[in-house]
């Protein structure tokens, strides 16, 4: 059973979390709140998770059709509902950033594959009744939308 430690290490809600393998991250509550910007905030981090989820199948599918991946990026935003508590993520957005020679339907089966039936943080938030939509990008040659 994979096992997470977490402590307390800075201000009130700054946060280091540990795995088996020794990978941390850290996390941290919004200064609104009391937080230092310590660390990423958790509702966030599931996004990333999903990202990363979703990242692995989609270069992992893509790669048995023989499709030429040269780099990968994604833009992933969300909505979470207002004046509920807990607020859960409402409506999130994936856009995929594909790089290299690809074929634009197999981009997209890739994509429909990972989060409609691999992706195992997609389906957490398909239970908790999360909107996700998504968007392939296919680019012939690198630049880096996250530097925009």
């Amino acid at each position: 059973m994979p096992t997470i430690k977490l402590a307390r290490i800075s201000g009130e809600y700054g946060f280091e979390a540990h795995d088996e393998y020794g990978h941390s991250i850290r996390m941290d509550s919004s200064p609104e709140s009391g937080g230092e910007n310590f660390g990423v905030r958790p509702m966030q981090m599931l996004l990333m998770g999903l990202g990363g989820c979703s990242a692995i199948d989609v270069i992992a599918i893509l790669r048995k059709q023989r499709q030429n991946v040269t780099d990968y990026e994604m833009v992933i935003s969300g909505e979470r509902e207002a004046g509920k508590e807990p607020s859960l993520w409402q409506t999130i957005n994936l856009e995929f950033h594909l790089y290299g020679t690809i074929d634009e339907e197999k981009a997209n089966k890739a994509v429909e594959l990972s989060l409609g039936k691999y992706c195992s943080v997609a389906a957490t938030l398909y239970k908790a009744e999360a909107e996700i939509t998504w968007q392939v990008i296919i680019h012939p040659a690198k630049y880096n939308i996250l530097q925009k």
